[in-house]
């Protein structure tokens, strides 16, 4: 008995606690709670849920252009700008060049269709701005040119470039003591030239005439190096024609005479002036000695000289 007993009281303690109210967080009600500005303590809404909720009518607007209506479906939180850009695909014309009125009243681009009382089926009168339009020219004319110089601008840089190297070929030479053709440095300094030319015949403004005035700046600084090239040149020149002049005119070396028959051969060349002193001298007595014409003078000639 005492154990049946004991057996059915134990369910009725687990039911007993199966029935115990869990204990809640109270930071997590404080999360889902809020306080509004009244004081009042509220439920916490999720914003991201409203504006899932909340959905954007679209609405049919009739455009007046040109006395034909052009009906556009658009959100009626849309911008005039918006609007603009749906009517360029209908009418062709340019955003930019629209004006748009409602109410006899022209409205901005940046200003929305449901503030400005645009609603559901409401008609609007698109003009052609022509003051826009030109402004738009003149401002496409203008970034047109823009381009066009900073193309031509990036053609001459890779140009002289090119050339670049080429002068810095020459310097290297002339530095070294070699010497240029003087034709090649004529050339550079005429290709250079040609490239300052149509560098001054571009309009620039703005990065572009930076850019300009760069590659300027580098064309005389190359035409400058080409300048004292040509001089070192002929500087070079100069001094090597004046060495051959020396070389042409320089005394013959004297012959340094090493053996005994380099001496007899050397002296055998040159004229002995004893040989030709005494010639001379034999020349002059012979001259001077009358020479006897017969044996009567021998014999007279004999006898003077024994008196």
């Amino acid at each position: 008995m005492l154990e049946k007993n004991m057996m059915r009281s134990k369910p009725k303690a687990a039911a007993g606690a199966a029935f115990v109210p869990a204990a809640k967080d109270p930071d997590a009600e404080k999360k889902e709670l809020e306080v509004r500005p009244g004081g009042m303590l509220v439920q916490r809404r999720d914003p991201d849920a409203d504006a899932d909720n909340v959905r954007v009518p679209t609405i049919r607007v009739k455009v007046k252009y040109a006395g034909v209506y052009h009906e556009i479906y658009i959100s009626s939180q849309a911008s005039f700008g918006e609007l603009k850009k749906a009517l360029s695909a209908r009418t062709g014309l340019h955003p930019d060049d629209q004006k748009l009125v409602f109410k006899d009243k022209e409205r901005d681009s940046k200003a929305f269709l449901d503030i400005s009382g645009i609603k559901d089926r409401s008609k609007i009168v698109l003009l052609e701005d022509p003051t826009a339009k030109a402004k738009r020219l003149l401002e496409m004319r203008r970034t047109d040119k823009l381009e066009k110089a900073a193309r031509s601008v990036s053609r001459i840089s890779l140009e002289v470039d090119k050339l670049a190297s080429k002068v810095s070929a020459l310097e290297t030479i002339v530095s070294k003591g070699g010497k240029v053709v003087e034709n090649d440095v004529v050339h550079l300094t005429e290709l250079l030239m040609n490239e300052l030319v149509k560098l001054d015949a571009i309009v620039a403004d703005g990065e572009v005439k930076v850019q300009w005035r760069i590659q300027v700046k580098r064309v005389q600084r190359y035409v400058e190096m080409l300048d004292a090239i040509k001089a070192k040149n002929a500087t070079a020149k100069a001094n090597g024609q004046a060495n051959q002049q020396q070389r042409q005119f320089q005394p013959p070396r004297q012959v340094v005479v090493t053996t005994k028959w380099e001496t007899f051969d050397l002296l055998s060349s040159m004229p002995s002036t004893s040989s030709a002193t005494s010639t001379t001298s034999a020349a002059s007595i012979a001259s001077s000695t009358p020479t006897p014409r017969s044996e009567w003078e021998l014999l007279l000639s004999g006898e003077a000289s024994l008196i």
